[in-house]
């Protein structure tokens, strides 16, 4: 049986894209043999697995994509939209290698493969936070040796997301990913933090700490608006690293609307991946 409680399904068109793009840059990705790449809980349509197989295509022309669901139901409606993909009805290419599966956080894959990348978004919400080491690390034994997991939570319509990714040793960047049009303050991602931190946004905790100083560099930067979002999210960055977080570049995916930071920057008190 699959591992896993359903979720509520909620599923968009281009609700995954800010991690998608992320995902893309991986160097899992980049160098694996033969990439296989898992949409985890993709909810009730399976429209997120065509669109990432689309968009990894572009840097890796041969990745194959397996999206998962706990419920048969989901996995026979995604059935019906890989047939009318195949039958070149869609936006998608004909012969887009995607597949659909029953399974949960075991990630079943054919011939008893390991996934290049697993990407598992707003599955671990209606979860406790203590449930969450467990599920990473089994999500992780099912990853190839240089693989990685990319597990997050995002807004209805993608326009705020955060996520972590770990290899099969743990946790080991934290990421927030915003629109920066319109963005009156960086901590709106407090919403959306991966279930492990969304309770930690108090008075103590790393998290927390991050997010104040985040706001801060924004207002602090709040001139440089003349010159466009971009610019003053750049500038915010640059004044967070100068502060003394560990900020990660490079400054190209800042302009993205992009942070990236060491998971140890934010790693909840008394978290152990043991």
């Amino acid at each position: 049986m699959p591992h896993g409680t359903i979720t509520r399904g909620t599923t968009n068109t281009n609700r995954l894209r800010r991690v998608d793009r992320w995902i893309a840059t991986l160097p899992a990705l980049r160098t694996a043999v033969s990439p296989l790449v898992v949409d985890l809980g993709y909810g009730a349509s399976g429209v997120t697995a065509f669109e990432l197989q689309h968009r990894l295509a572009r840097v890796r022309p041969e990745v194959e994509v397996v999206g998962l669901e706990i419920s048969p139901e989901r996995v026979a409606t995604a059935l019906d939209q890989l047939r009318s993909v195949h039958a070149g009805s869609t936006g998608f290419a004909a012969d887009a290698p995607v597949s659909f599966a029953l399974g949960g956080f075991e990630v079943p894959l054919p011939g008893g493969r390991s996934a290049t990348v697993i990407r598992a978004f707003n599955v671990l919400r209606q979860y406790d936070e203590a449930e969450v080491p467990a599920a990473w690390r089994r999500m992780t034994g099912r990853l190839e040796p240089a693989g990685t997991l990319v597990e997050g939570t995002c807004d209805e319509i993608g326009r705020v997301a955060s996520w972590v990714a770990l290899g099969v040793d743990g946790p080991q960047t934290f990421t927030l990913s915003l629109r920066l049009a319109e963005l009156e303050r960086p901590s709106i991602v407090a919403e959306r933090l991966p279930k492990v931190l969304i309770h930690r946004n108090v008075d103590g905790e790393r998290v927390h700490a991050l997010l104040v100083e985040l706001d801060r560099a924004w207002r602090h930067n709040a001139p440089l608006s003349v010159y466009g979002p971009r610019q003053r999210w750049v500038a915010a960055v640059r004044t967070l690293g100068a502060s003394g977080w560990p900020v990660l570049g490079p400054a190209a995916r800042w302009r993205l609307g992009e942070l990236t930071l060491p998971w140890s920057s934010v790693a909840p008190r008394g978290f152990a991946w043991e």
